[in-house]
């Protein structure tokens, strides 16, 4: 029989990793002196230590390889834990990517994140306006529009309100523009106003600062980061206004966060 310290050295696990193996049950000495209490083990434990290291070098827990010391196929663990590790793979290569498009930039201008926006009732209203900026002096309009309609109905907490373009191409003038505003629940309906619920969304997110005739740079960017990425687009863009003429003096001080969904 071999003493815990000869054991150690044959199997390559250190004294501590016997010793924390013993307390999970994984690899028990074959006897124990009642006396000094010194460890003994038979040499066919070897295996069951070269097991144990070998899966632990896979990165399986203790729960698993006692799941598989216990009789359970050994073959659909490690098939659990190449899936997982396969989901982990996948989320490394989308945080590389992300930190070399980030180095690749001259100047980090923008920093996109991914946000998970959740399910809301929306009230919205489609119109054709002459310009974009247009929209700033309509949305005051819709709200009180959907009030009249409404009386009392509730924003939702946080407030989430913003709007799609959902003209085909990029048009300067006589542009179709939705407004979104989120509320607790449903109301009545005119030619107007009209209700929805909007699912539960992934997006890439981005902050634009400064005057809108600025933003296409933001759209750019972000387009390309989803492309460069990996990232399906699954849905029109949201631009979410922050900070604009209703709160701030300076074109500058304007905030405009552009959310683009993606699968």
């Amino acid at each position: 029989m071999l003493k815990i310290g000869e054991f150690s050295k044959l199997s390559h696990l250190t004294v501590k990793a016997l010793r924390f193996y013993e307390k999970e049950g994984l690899l028990v000495p074959a006897a124990t002196d009642a006396w000094t209490n010194y460890r003994f083990y038979e040499t066919w434990q070897l295996e069951t230590a070269a097991k144990i290291k070998a899966y632990r070098q896979l990165d399986l827990s203790i729960e698993e390889i006692r799941a598989i010391f216990a009789g359970e196929d050994a073959k659909d663990i490690l098939a659990r834990k190449a899936r997982i590790l396969q989901e982990q793979k996948k989320d490394l290569d989308v945080r590389l990517s992300i930190i070399n498009h980030i180095l690749e930039e001259e100047e980090m201008k923008y920093q996109v994140t991914v946000k998970e926006i959740p399910s809301v009732i929306v009230y919205y209203s489609e119109v054709r306006l002459p310009k974009y900026s247009d929209m700033m002096q309509h949305i005051p309009a819709i709200g009180a529009e959907c009030l009249r309609l409404n009386p009392g109905l509730k924003c939702a907490e946080p407030p989430y309100e913003f709007c799609e373009y959902l003209d085909e191409e990029h048009r300067d003038t006589d542009v179709l523009i939705r407004h979104n505003e989120a509320v607790v629940s449903f109301g009545v309906e005119n030619e107007t106003i009209k209700f929805r619920e909007i699912p539960a969304t992934k997006v890439l997110s981005i902050f634009h600062k400064g005057a809108y005739d600025q933003i296409g740079e933001a759209y750019a960017y972000i387009m390309k980061y989803a492309e460069e990425n990996g990232y399906q687009v699954n849905g029109l863009a949201r631009e979410c206004y922050i900070d604009g003429i209703w709160n701030q003096e300076s074109v500058d001080d304007w905030l405009t966060e552009i959310q683009l969904p993606i699968a």
